[in-house]
């Protein structure tokens, strides 16, 4: 099976806004974001429509306006870039979840997920990443 895509930095940024307040316009993704990121709208929007086309996020229209959701649980994009994380700093071994417990964006049922999923990884042994 096919890992999710990972998302960048500012599209954490993006996704955060969904976590905390679920489905919205590209509008509501501007009034949050534009202080700390400093997009425009029309920004915004492109970078909505680039995480479509990655599958992180999904749209429907709702009385006319496009309105954007995760395509992927949160839990899922977090492992994913926990996964990154410890394959860049070359881990073997589960990271531990636990570092999320003063988290706003995980509540304790997410972490145990992402605790299992953690585990699960180290359970399959360490990933080289060098080519047979």
């Amino acid at each position: 099976m096919a890992q999710p895509p990972s998302p960048t930095d500012a599209e954490l940024d993006v996704l955060k806004c969904f976590w905390r307040d679920g489905d919205l316009s590209a509008r509501e993704v501007q009034t949050r974001i534009a202080a700390d990121l400093g997009w425009t709208s029309s920004t915004t929007r492109t970078v909505l429509e680039r995480m479509r086309a990655k599958g992180i996020l999904g749209r429907r229209d709702a009385h006319g306006i496009a309105v954007y959701s995760p395509a992927q649980p949160k839990v899922t994009v977090i492992h994913g870039v926990m996964r990154r994380l410890a394959a860049m700093l070359d881990i073997d071994g589960a990271l531990p979840a636990a570092a999320f417990s003063g988290s706003q964006i995980l509540d304790a049922g997410e972490i145990a997920q992402l605790e299992a999923a953690l585990a699960a990884d180290a359970a399959k042994g360490p990933k080289t990443g060098k080519a047979e």
